[in-house]
């Protein structure tokens, strides 16, 4: 309710993050997509909606395929590896960087500084980092004034939004939320589910006994039950009665997806982990209302592809070493994980 309520629960008052922020750090906030408000956000949004549907995905659909291969390729002979970066992260890299358009070169430090901002509660030069991602956003944003082209860096670069061109604060705000946020739903989806469906064998049987007919709900499930995104935050713009509570203007409210997602009266036996669950799809793993992610049919179609991969050629994949999580109240992802499998000829 609160998701969809934007003019009761502000993503712009107080910023989108638990922190409370103000100065500089707050107006930051305020520049990017996930801290604005209609109507800004609305039309912000259309600008990097166009990759997204339904008919370009499709296209990218085989290129992406084609990406997957190689990722398991080069670590399908070997019976061991280190699925987070070795395989999870790929594909959603390599996908971020081609629809921004950064150059090959750039990408593998990107991806880093990244995961390095994605990790907040680690030390980490958090000034230093902004700063160079905001060096790599100016260049890229004046090579695409110079020569336009269909990537998402390009339409923001040369948007007009009532009649004034973005600010560089916001097109760099832009390229550092999805340098930080635009693969981790992915790279942790993936990585939750092999650890999932080892530490569920039954559910492991189920799923290899018909990849294709249960792959896409188990996908949903794993999404439900260990959602990558765990909290966002609003700010009552006016006093509102919610769940017989009354939130009172300039309240800091908690958006908790993990907990809805566990919510009894929509999901029966909410702690049981089960790929056939009818209603898997009603998960909050990628928000809703306003701020509903704008590349949840990505993450679905690179997930679907990477993992009937992975369980055609690994289908005895499964943790080797205990779960190392990062530190973070935002993202649920894991640091690394080890893994064994059968060796491909």
């Amino acid at each position: 309710e609160a998701s969809r309520k934007p003019n009761l629960f502000s993503s712009e008052l107080g910023g989108p993050v638990i922190w409370d922020l103000e100065g500089p750090s707050l107006k930051a906030q305020q520049a990017s997509i996930m801290g604005m408000d209609p109507p800004r956000h609305t039309r912000v949004k259309s600008l990097v909606v166009p990759p997204f549907m339904p008919r370009k995905l499709d296209a990218f659909a085989p290129e992406i395929a084609g990406v997957v291969k190689q990722i398991v390729d080069s670590v399908a002979a070997k019976g061991e590896c280190e699925f987070v970066f070795d395989v999870a992260s790929r594909l959603p890299v390599y996908t971020f960087c081609v629809m921004m358009g950064i150059h090959p070169e750039d990408r593998e430090r990107v991806f880093t500084i990244g995961n390095m901002l994605a990790d907040l509660e680690n030390p980490v030069d958090m000034r230093g980092a902004l700063m160079e991602l905001d060096g790599f956003a100016r260049a890229l944003a004046a090579e695409k004034r110079a020569n336009p082209d269909e990537t998402m860096m390009s339409a923001y670069a040369n948007a007009v939004i009532d009649g004034e061109p973005l600010k560089q604060s916001q097109i760099s705000a832009f390229f550092t939320t999805l340098a930080v946020a635009g693969h981790e739903t992915t790279r942790n989806t993936g990585v939750h589910f092999v650890r999932l469906m080892h530490k569920y064998p039954d559910q492991r049987e189920l799923l290899l006994s018909d990849l294709e007919k249960y792959l896409p709900n188990a996908i949903n499930e794993v999404l439900r039950f260990a959602p990558p995104v765990m909290e966002f935050r609003r700010t009552a713009a006016e006093d509102v009665e919610m769940g017989g509570k009354t939130i009172k203007a300039g309240d800091k409210v908690y958006l908790a997806y993990t907990a809805g997602n566990r919510d009894p009266a929509v999901f029966e036996d909410p702690d049981r982990f089960d790929i056939t669950r009818p209603n898997a799809d009603k998960h909050l793993a990628f928000g809703v209302g306003q701020h509903a992610c704008l590349g949840a049919r990505l993450a679905l179609l690179q997930l679907r592809l990477l993992l009937t991969e992975v369980y055609t050629r690994m289908p005895d994949i499964a943790p080797s070493e205990p779960d190392h999580y990062i530190n973070s109240i935002f993202f649920n992802g894991l640091r690394h994980m080890k893994v064994k499998f059968t060796p491909e000829a």
